[in-house]
């Protein structure tokens, strides 16, 4: 089996890494918009079908056959399945809670992927990394503590986004050996397509967009496109351990957004539990770094 792996460039992959949680972000903010607005499944299904045509009328003229090849094709439709759950269950919890919270909650998913490393990758978890995941869970904990405010079922959705993205995060680390990135781009989206499509004559109800909110659906198709372009590419360009402390600048600008768009601030619990996951997930994928160059 051909690999599409690019020679190693840590430096590289962490700038991609950065640039796609920023894209990110922004698009956690637009769904936060829309969701106030409209269903989220139609929220889904306008943002899924926007990147299918852009990817299509960008990348299909120069990759023909190439975008719909693959060699792990069940595994491809499983990933994309993964980030349709993952899309809807953080919508939701995003049409419930702030910004920040939502996605501090959403990062219990790199400890996850951590703990199926061993059995899925053969990759072995160290103590420092039980560890690190322990803390990690109390950070979650102090975000989600009783009387902190936050919606008991936005809670659940954000827990269910983490379940998911853990099966895309660690399906893309798996396929990132065997799969060319459109392709990948164009089966994510395609089922989105089809998953979210499907719901339109009972989720496309009430007015009509306006302006605004029809430029923001436009700018999340590509956004969409452009993120997860990034953010496959990225782990092209390095190992998974080196790049995953960049990811918490997430964190940073879903905090930076929430105050900006929504003038949401995190109370001093909620900080420090943020605060907590992201030193807890950086200093493990440092260590996993660490280690790797050492043994290699």
């Amino acid at each position: 089996m051909t690999s599409h792996l690019a020679p190693v460039n840590v430096l590289r992959g962490a700038g991609f890494i950065a640039l796609a949680v920023l894209v990110f972000a922004c698009m956690d903010a637009m769904t936060k918009h829309l969701a106030t607005a409209y269903n989220v499944p139609l929220v889904m299904a306008l943002r899924y079908i926007g990147n299918l045509v852009l990817l299509v009328a960008i990348f299909g003229p120069r990759e023909g056959r190439g975008l719909i090849t693959t060699h792990r094709t069940g595994w491809v439709l499983a990933r994309a399945a993964s980030l349709s759950s993952a899309s809807l269950f953080v919508g939701m919890a995003l049409q419930l809670m702030p910004v920040a919270e939502t996605i501090a909650i959403i990062f219990l998913a790199p400890f996850g992927v951590m703990l199926l490393a061993g059995p899925v990758l053969g990759e072995r978890v160290s103590v420092f990394g039980w560890v690190a995941a322990g803390a990690g869970f109390c950070g979650v904990l102090l975000i989600v503590r009783p009387g902190s405010g936050l919606d008991p079922w936005g809670v659940t959705f954000a827990m269910l986004g983490a379940a998911s993205n853990v099966v895309y995060n660690t399906l893309s680390r798996v396929l990132a050996h065997s799969e060319r990135t459109p392709a990948l781009m164009f089966w994510t989206a395609l089922l989105g397509t089809i998953v979210f499509g499907a719901t339109l004559p009972w989720s496309w109800r009430g007015p009509m967009p306006g302006a605004l909110d029809v430029a923001i659906f436009a700018a999340m198709a590509a956004l969409a496109l452009i993120g997860h372009f990034l953010f496959t590419a990225a782990y092209r360009h390095a190992p998974a351990s080196a790049l995953a402390p960049v990811n918490y600048l997430h964190l940073a600008w879903a905090g930076v957004l929430g105050w900006l768009v929504f003038d949401h601030l995190p109370d001093a619990l909620g900080l420090l539990g943020m605060a907590l996951i992201a030193v807890a997930g950086s200093a493990t994928a440092l260590f996993a770094h660490l280690a790797a160059r050492q043994s290699a």
